[in-house]
């Protein structure tokens, strides 16, 4: 594949993570979350059912790959899940989006913990921005509600959103294992089966809270318009991102894909911000800032030094 195809993958696939990161707001408005998950996985599984059958010319899974599918689908799909919409409905699309910022960074903590590589002072400088970053939104979502409610009400609310910002962070390390695990499985499967494995494996981890969610529910009482973005939502989630994205990693560097994720926190912050009709403020602009500082001191490359004549 050519060089430039499969970054214009991996750019387009962050791009639809952002954009269904932000319109997971409204849903979760209508939808319980693990109902949410539940037929997010089950109308992603039944359009790529085709997907499950192995290819003549693919070696059998190893009980390794058959683990790393299970970690990728727990981590990447059902975590990620639970802990990003949750994180949404009680944050925002904005703070969501300069909270997932922090990829990259987050990416390279894993990559020193499980695999042992050094963290250049670059990027422990990322961190510090993403962190800070993390802060600011949280501060300045905790101060609105203050000065806009009384009481136990303030108290209880600035709890939630301080809830919600720490999901998103739990969300943000489940999608670095994900970005990790997946170039490990990109050199054994191919992207299509990849797809649907994971979010098999998905589907077969929520169904009980999704049974159990939707029991009670009224599915009569939901608006044409929700279900056709919950139909966006679901094959954006499960089939398209992640295929763009096994198909990108296939051929790009892992360290050099990480500078894609930068798609993500822009495009979720636009969505909010232009769909949503969320504002941002001073602080969160600062916090912004600070995000896409440490995606650039992370994933940009350094210079080598030049040989001696």
């Amino acid at each position: 594949m050519n060089r430039i195809v499969a970054y214009a993958c991996l750019a387009l696939s962050m791009s639809l993570v952002g954009s269904y990161v932000a319109l997971s707001k409204p849903l979760v408005a209508v939808f319980p979350v693990f109902l949410l998950a539940w037929l997010r996985f089950g109308i992603g599984g039944a359009a790529m059912l085709h997907w499950l059958k192995k290819p003549a010319g693919e070696a059998a899974m190893t009980q390794q790959t058959k683990q790393l599918v299970f970690l990728e689908s727990f981590l990447g799909n059902f975590l990620f899940s639970v802990c990003m919409l949750f994180g949404v409905s009680l944050s925002s699309a904005v703070a969501a989006g300069v909270i997932m910022a922090s990829i990259p960074a987050a990416v390279a903590l894993l990559s020193w913990l499980f695999l042992g590589e050094r963290i250049r002072p670059r990027v422990a400088l990322a961190i510090a921005c993403a962190v800070v970053g993390i802060m600011f939104v949280s501060l300045s979502k905790a101060e609105l509600v203050a000065h806009s409610q009384k009481g136990l009400e303030a108290d209880f609310s600035s709890n939630l959103k301080w809830l919600g910002n720490l999901l998103l962070v739990g969300a943000v390390f489940c999608e670095a294992a994900y970005a990790v695990i997946g170039k490990k499985l990109t050199g054994s499967l191919g992207p299509k089966r990849i797809t649907a494995l994971i979010n098999l494996w998905g589907f077969a981890l929520v169904t009980p809270f999704g049974l159990w969610m939707a029991w009670g529910f009224d599915f009569g009482a939901v608006a044409a318009g929700s279900w056709l973005l919950l139909l966006f939502y679901a094959l954006a989630a499960s089939v398209w991102t992640v295929w763009l994205w096994m198909t990108g990693l296939k051929n790009v560097p892992a360290s050099q894909a990480g500078m894609f994720t930068v798609m993500l926190p822009i495009s979720a912050a636009l969505v909010g911000v232009g769909v949503l009709g969320e504002t941002v403020g001073p602080a969160q602009l600062a916090a912004f800032a600070l995000a896409l500082a440490g995606v650039a001191l992370a994933t940009f490359p350094e210079k080598k030094p030049a040989l001696p004549a």
